[in-house]
């Protein structure tokens, strides 16, 4: 699920890829369900490619979902981003993935982090789970 769902810089809020083209793909807002062009020379990535800095290794980002699904029981977030301070950010991060990198995972990437989980919940979009190989192999 996460492999279909596109962050494309410059543009706020999440998109599902629902067609390829011509040097460009169609993509749909999850916010207003508005379908619009994307072209190649936006930097766009899958949230199936995206991982958190650890102390460790990266965590793949459906890894930091799923842990913050269990702790919310499947529910949005109720923390307020707008007016979270960072030290209320890294704490809420620290409770779901403990060993986060403090020096390189932002208050601000915590932020997105936040927005993007709730935008998925609200729009039914929570399987966090890895994708089968036949699934990995198609894309």
């Amino acid at each position: 699920m996460l492999n279909s769902i596109l962050s494309i810089s410059g543009k706020s809020g999440l998109f599902r890829l629902i067609k390829h083209g011509n040097n460009m793909i169609i993509v749909e807002s999850l916010k207003d369900k508005t379908r619009t062009p994307a072209y190649g020379n936006e930097k766009i990535i899958s949230l199936g490619d995206i991982a958190m800095y650890t102390d460790e290794e990266d965590v793949p980002l459906r890894q930091v979902f799923k842990n913050i699904q269990e702790k919310e029981g499947g529910k949005q977030i109720q923390l307020d981003v707008k007016k979270a301070s960072a030290n209320q950010l890294r704490d809420y991060l620290q409770e779901v993935l403990p060993n986060f990198d403090r020096e390189r995972v932002h208050p601000s990437d915590i932020k997105k982090l936040i927005m993007w989980y709730n935008l998925l919940v609200e729009n039914g979009e929570t399987d966090f789970e890895e994708p089968a190989e036949e699934e990995v192999k198609e894309n």
